[in-house]
């Protein structure tokens, strides 16, 4: 109907600084380790199922490049791609690499701690490390990962135990990235079709073409889920929500979200669908963190951290609050 350049997308300068089997560790360049040395780093933590760049979408939307600008050294864990090998990848396997990236940003930071920001499931993920490894972690953000499963919506009932077994898709192996396309396209069917109706609005604008194709092109690109994680995740949190009654484990290892007591901010937004915000504040309501802030932010689960409020508002609130947390913390 009309031509759209395909955007150039993950601009922001960065160094591959860590290898992981299929994960890789970034490290952004800019100012923040030479202009503020005493300034621990912050580890950003996307989704286990989507490209780690919409984190990096494109300049001006793009919440690494904010960060860079604000003097922060910023590090981000790109989770990989899973092969058809990668089926027997357990949860505590993935609870285990973020721990190892965790590690690599202590050792090539020199510093002793570190800023945890998490997203979508990432966010649940850096909570379970933050429980297990609350001395490494100075302060942590949840945006928009769930943790009260009761509170889950349309996802969980989709996912109720009564029809749907999590156990018997993955004895398939992966769940491929087209699987959970469609499971979240059943969460508004309308979505294509708004989609045309929004790129046909701005058909003469083509500042806001590029960002809608950039943003369409990433939530295009999902990745699998590995299968034996994909099984742990559906059962012990959707299903049985054990995380907030502290009844989950890792390795034999009870993971307490009370032994949290690092700094937290909650990033929830207004219109999200698949982590609504009571399921994302069942973090607060279960930490021991005296420092409890609470944002919410216009859109829904992805527009809310790429759209025009996220440069405006979002990003400059998340800079300010992990700089006053940061800096000046290293002995």
């Amino acid at each position: 109907m009309w031509a759209v350049a395909q955007p150039v997308l993950a601009q922001t300068p960065k160094d591959t600084v860590f290898a992981d089997g299929t994960a890789r560790l970034y490290r952004f360049r800019g100012t923040g380790r030479a202009a503020s040395p005493r300034q621990l780093p912050v580890l950003l933590v996307p989704s286990l199922i989507n490209r780690w760049y919409v984190l990096d979408l494109r300049p001006g939307s793009s919440l690494a490049e904010a960060l860079v600008a604000s003097g922060l050294d910023v590090f981000c864990l790109d989770w990989g791609e899973p092969e058809a090998e990668d089926r027997y990848i357990t949860w505590e396997d993935v609870v285990d690499r973020l721990a190892r990236v965790g590690r690599q940003v202590l050792r090539i930071s020199g510093a002793k701690r570190y800023g945890l920001l998490g997203y979508c499931i990432g966010g649940t993920l850096s909570a379970i490390h933050a429980a297990l490894h609350q001395d490494e972690v100075a302060a942590l953000i949840n945006l928009a990962g769930p943790f009260d499963f009761t509170q889950i919506g349309k996802l969980g009932r989709m996912t109720d135990p009564r029809w749907f077994d999590g156990d018997a898709i993955a004895g398939a192996g992966n769940m491929s990235a087209a699987q959970m396309q469609q499971g979240f396209q059943s969460l508004r069917p309308t979505a294509t079709l708004s989609k045309h109706v929004a790129m046909a609005d701005r058909a003469h604008d083509p500042i806001a073409r590029e960002a809608l194709v950039a943003l369409d092109t990433w939530a295009s690109d999902n990745i699998p889920f590995p299968a034996a994680a994909y099984a742990t995740w559906i059962r012990e949190f959707y299903q049985q929500n054990l995380l907030v009654q502290g009844e989950h484990h890792v390795h034999g290892r009870r993971v307490d979200l009370a032994a949290i007591h690092s700094p937290l901010l909650t990033v929830v937004t207004a219109r999200d669908e698949i982590c609504p915000p009571e399921a994302a504040l069942g973090l607060d309501r279960v930490v021991s963190s005296a420092d409890k802030r609470t944002v919410v932010v216009p859109g829904g689960h992805v527009g809310a951290v790429v759209g025009k409020t996220a440069r405006t508002h979002l990003y400059p609130e998340i800079g300010r609050w992990l700089a006053e947390r940061l800096h000046g913390l290293e002995d």
